[in-house]
This record gives structure tokens, sequence and C-alpha cells, in this order.
């Protein structure tokens, strides 16, 4: 599972990879974010109306309304940051968001952990001729609406859609590993039907990937 990932991706350079016009950037002045956790804002890339594609900053995970088992009462809601690939079309928290509203999530890499007190953390990133090249996550977004202890609220959000790992994730993280789109595939996931988005669910080639970090509680701008 995905539950922490940068993107230090130069504001520029995500216009000219995901092909979004300057007057569709609405992210406003842009920081590199070394740190992507779950209920934290993002950028994504995502259609309009019209058709153009658009660069935004949503929070990462569908939220739905929690409930105390105990109680009954209404507690923090849950946010879902990761989508089986597997579920996409059965589960109703994501099928609509698949069919509809499929994004690009722009990163840089990502960390999964191994072990505990205190785990290991390894940085995944895709090799090229520059530290860290840009790449995309395969997402849905959706605006969630759901129960707080104040009363009804409304988020924009995306979750990250997931996949088996390949041979360089799998000895870290076993059983899921999130979808990396090459950038021929961009068109297809954001236009596409779902037919053909689901044939972009595939693991990413572990010989194009490597491990760029890796320690006890490693921030994406700390160690080597």
């Amino acid at each position: 599972m995905c539950n922490l990932y940068s993107n230090t991706t130069s504001q520029q350079a995500m216009r000219q990879l995901f092909q979004v016009s300057p007057e569709h950037d609405h992210l406003g002045n842009a920081e590199p974010l070394t740190a992507i956790y779950p209920n934290y804002s993002g950028p994504v890339v995502r259609l309009e109306e019209n058709g153009e594609r658009e660069l935004v900053s949503l929070s990462w995970g569908f939220r739905t309304t929690s409930k105390s088992k105990k109680t009954g009462a209404i507690i923090k809601p849950a946010a879902w940051n990761n989508a089986r690939d597997d579920k996409l079309t059965r589960a109703g928290l994501w099928r609509k968001s698949f069919i509809n509203r499929r994004c690009l999530i722009p990163a840089s890499s990502f960390c999964e952990a191994k072990g505990r007190n205190p785990a290991t953390c390894f940085w995944f990133a895709l090799k090229g001729s520059e530290p860290r090249p840009p790449f995309a996550f395969a997402g849905m977004w959706q605006l969630s609406r759901y129960e707080t202890k104040e009363g009804p609220e409304s988020a924009e959000t995306y979750s990250v859609v997931t996949t088996t790992p390949n041979d360089i994730v799998r000895p870290i993280h076993p059983s899921r590993m999130p979808v990396i789109l090459d950038p021929e595939s961009y068109e297809t996931w954001l236009n596409g039907n779902a037919n053909a988005a689901q044939t972009l669910l595939r693991p990413y080639p572990a010989e194009k990937m490597e491990v760029v970090q890796q320690g006890e509680g490693l921030r994406a701008d700390e160690g080597g």
C-alpha cells in the first residue's frame, strides 16, 4: 500500500510533461513536496468539462463517514488513499470514479516500509538521466461528501490505483504497488473507455526502477 510519496517536479516541468497549458494550471505557486501523506494535498492532472487538461490541488484519500463501533458516534472520516485494480469495477466506492473521473497523479518517488520498531523506509524512483525523473500514478478523483462531528462536509479528493508488485518492490511490499503509467498511456487513461483503461493496470517494469534511498524514517529529501 502506498501511504507516502513525493513530487519535487517543478511546476513548469509538470505542465510540459502532462501537456497542461498555463491558463489551466490552478496550482498557484506550487512548492516541491518531499512528503505527501493521506489527507494531505497533492497536484493532480484531470479533465475539465470541455476536455482540456488542468492541474489542480486535491486532498489524498476518498473520504467516507466513520462511526464508533462502541457508541455509534461519528468519528474522524476514513481516507481511502489506495484503490485495488481488481476492485475498480466491483466496489461502489470506486466504480463511478474509475469510469468517469480518472486522473494522473504527478510524482517523483514513493516510499514503502519494511519491518517495525523501527521500520526501514525504501524510496523507489524511475531510472533516468536525471535524479528521480517525474512520472505519474494512475489515479481517480471525486467530490467526497461525508459527516464529521461538526456536521456534513465535502472535499475534492483523489486515490492512487494499485496493482501487484514487480520484482524490485515485492521484497519490500509483497502484495501491492502503485500503478505507474508511461507517458504514451496518459491520454488513454484520461480519455479512454473503462476497458482501455483496464489494460494499463499492470506492474511497471522492475528494470526501469531503482531504490534511491533507504533508512529509518527517511523523508524523500533526506539520505543519499
